[in-house]
């Protein structure tokens, strides 16, 4: 927080206006908040316009809804699930209006993050809660008094690096009256409010830039503040997250602890003393992962809902954890062990525990992925789809998509329709990544063929896939025949990343052949084998890798940390010519010489169609949500980009809290009504649930 010090702790129950009085005549963390919001303010500038395909790490396979058991301290009995949500696209992070299971809760169906309200006796049960926001991003909804709060990233800070995460309420009436209770310097995730309804704390990490690189534990602060008065924010302890109030005067969190276990702790705010400052104390012992607390109210305030992670188990567990005897009473491991569940909530007095979890194989709602999901583009010019599968690459008429469905069981190369209608594998079996479609022939592709992200050593190929492009018009979804040459002689080590010339005529790729991943240019139909030719574009002890080559042929673009190269984890945007001159570099985050721009992890560039917008992921936007909430997320932070060639005009196109990337732009842009949706889920993957919790927890 800028300028503000270490605050005493206030009164909050019968001293409740005493002690808010007291911070505010000692001017602890003042702001102005925004009365009213209205929506975000739109470049005037034309938009770009085109098609946008893109891999979301393990979004696909949730299949999330949300479920709630019965009294679940009977620890005697077997708990009964119920589900309360759908089984449409995700849902997840609820949370109880009333004992009757009026749930409020967080729904991608509409093809982004919106806020829903459950009404079990309403003929209507899922309706969707004006927010009146255009945003990407809207999370952790609760509901008092006929307003709404939660979380939202509409409004983009100033700088780079810096969330937009921010803690709104709305009337949920008729949408009006938005107010911003997060200031604009700060970044607040994870709210909770007391009990009373009278005091709101969320996980704050103030005016701080997001350090590149750093999201298992972001050291958030426990902030709080009145819901009548957010101007007057305390910070009541440093280093903590995830808050949840046992009453007024209590709340437990969590945090990496010392011994490297993430624990629950819990501080009490004093009644009598404003002086005295009250130090957290730890609840959950060493030797399981605790984090993601709901405390229970009335009369099991002894009682925490917490999700685990234990020593030697696979999956994230909802327990219950008795403050008082310091005992574990497991939950639904007792329901489905071999299913992770998220983020546990109680409603208002404790009748019901509740929880999101994959919705099971023989639930009714969505059984299958599609192929591609429409997500909301921001630029009204630009439709954006997210594809089950990674590293997509047009038909040079746009009808088609060839991509990678995964790196392990799936593994190989896969072309399908464009509207989602038909899919066709070319071969499986081999670990294939980054395909390259010919621009000049709708029967050749071109893919890495062997280990992802490996060292300079493995062997990587370079390969040409040729096929009959007659039987993409064929009714038959199978296999396809092909022939397949390797380009690249066995014994160069990694080749990978081939983007071919706009005449077909050759490919740039990244090899670490010298020792070094450089940039080389090679034969498209001969490769470096004998009447082919090769010839290197870099040089250097650094990396250059994941080349693109534009529309026009003038210019490739790609990654390098040739700027630092002792940093082997942050990335900037380069440009050459295909003869070696012309090297620059695109400044995005920041002027050349400053700190912002050697942060920049930025990758998977590509141009547009008329070479004035590259489009790239990239950690610019620090992270929206917890981490230790969602699965695994390799780099939450990435997000879609396009910035000019000149490093103006950034624009960001995608804001959530998982890691977006592997895009490919087409200009044709099909109305999303075109995707035949029937057909996209025939032709999907049966939804089972597959994906992984966080792996950098050691468990």
């Amino acid at each position: 927080m800028p300028n503000v010090k270490t605050p005493h702790l206030p009164v909050i129950r019968r001293r409740f206006q005493l002690q808010l009085r007291f911070l505010y005549n000692n001017n602890i963390c003042h702001f102005r908040p925004a009365k009213h919001i209205n929506d975000s303010i739109m470049d005037s500038q034309s938009s770009p316009h085109g098609s946008i395909i893109f891999s979301t790490v393990g979004r696909t396979n949730y299949g999330f809804d949300i479920f709630s058991i019965k009294s679940p301290f009977s620890f005697l009995n077997s708990p009964v699930e119920h589900r309360l949500t759908d089984g449409t696209s995700v849902n997840y992070n609820g949370q109880f209006v009333d004992e009757d299971q009026t749930l409020v809760f967080v729904s991608e169906r509409s093809g982004a993050p919106r806020i829903y309200l459950r009404r079990p006796s309403s003929q209507v049960q899922i309706e969707q809660l004006p927010t009146s926001i255009d945003s990407l991003f809207l999370d952790r909804p609760f509901l008092r008094n006929k307003r709404l709060y939660y979380i939202s990233a509409h409004q983009q800070p100033k700088q780079v690096f810096t969330s937009s995460s921010a803690l709104y309420s709305t009337n949920i009436e008729d949408g009006s009256k938005i107010i911003r209770l997060t200031p604009y310097c700060c970044a607040d995730y994870s709210p909770a409010i007391s009990q009373s309804g009278h005091l709101i704390a969320v996980a704050s990490y103030g005016d701080r830039r997001w350090p590149t690189g750093e999201f298992h534990d972001l050291t958030t602060d426990i902030v709080v503040f009145p819901e009548s008065d957010p101007e007057k924010r305390i910070v009541v302890c440093q280093h903590g997250g995830w808050p949840t109030w046992s009453d007024d005067s209590t709340i437990y969190f969590h945090r990496q602890a010392d011994d490297g276990w993430w624990s629950i702790f819990r501080v009490d705010l004093p009644e009598d003393s404003p002086n005295l400052r009250a130090d957290p104390i730890r609840v959950t012992p060493p030797g399981v992962h605790c984090f993601t607390p709901a405390a229970a109210s009335y009369n099991s305030k002894s009682m925490i809902a917490i999700a685990t992670r234990r020593p030697g188990k696979r999956y994230r567990h909802i327990e219950i954890f008795d403050v008082e005897s310091h005992k574990f009473y497991s939950v639904t491991e007792l329901l489905n062990p071999t299913t992770h569940h998220y983020n546990p909530f109680f409603s208002p007095k404790s009748s019901f525990l509740s929880y999101h979890r994959f919705q099971g194989e023989s639930s009714s709602g969505d059984t299958t992925i599609p192929s591609l999901d429409p997500v909301i583009s921001p630029e009204k010019g630009l439709r954006m789809l997210r594809l089950n599968g990674s590293f997509p690459s047009f038909s040079p008429s746009g009808d088609f998509i060839a991509f990678n469905h995964d790196f392990n069981a799936n593994s190989g190369l896969k072309i399908i329709k464009s509207d989602g209608s038909k899919k066709w594998t070319l071969f499986k079996g081999r670990t294939a990544f980054c395909n390259s479609w010919s621009p000049a022939e709708p029967d050749v592709i071109f893919t890495s063929v062997g280990p992802v992200f490996d060292s300079v050593k493995a062997t990587v190929q370079i390969a040409r896939v040729s096929f009959n492009s007659l039987n993409l018009t064929n009714d038959d979804c199978g296999e396809i025949p092909v022939e397949i040459e390797v380009l690249t002689k066995e014994e160069t080590g990694n080749n990978a990343f081939p983007s071919c010339s706009p005449d077909g005529k050759h490919i740039v790729f990244r090899s670490g052949r010298s020792g070094h991943k450089n940039l080389y240019i090679m034969d498209a139909v001969k490769g470096e084998l004998e009447g082919g030719g090769i010839r290197q574009l870099t040089e250097g002890p650094w990396i250059d890798t994941m080349p693109s080559w534009s529309p026009d042929g003038k210019l490739i673009a790609f990654s390098s940390n040739r700027h630092n190269p002792d940093n082997v984890t942050c990335f900037s945007i380069y440009v050459i010519h295909p003869n070696g001159t012309g090297l620059r570099r695109i400044h995005v985050a920041g002027l050349e010489g400053s700190d912002e721009v050697d942060k920049e992890r930025l990758n998977h560039v590509c141009f547009s169609k008329d070479c004035e917008w590259l489009l790239f992921t990239g950690n610019l936007g620090g992270v929206t949500a917890e981490p230790v909430s969602l699965p695994n997320q390799y780099q939450p932070y990435g997000d879609l980009y396009l910035v000019k060639l000149d490093g103006s005009g950034l624009r960001r196109l995608t804001c959530n809290a998982y890691e977006n990337g592997t895009p490919a732009w087409h200009p044709s842009a099909m109305p999303m009504t075109a995707l035949d949706k029937e057909q996209n889920v025939i032709v999907g993957d049966k939804l089972r649930g597959e994906f992984d919790d966080v792996l950098w927890m050691n468990c």
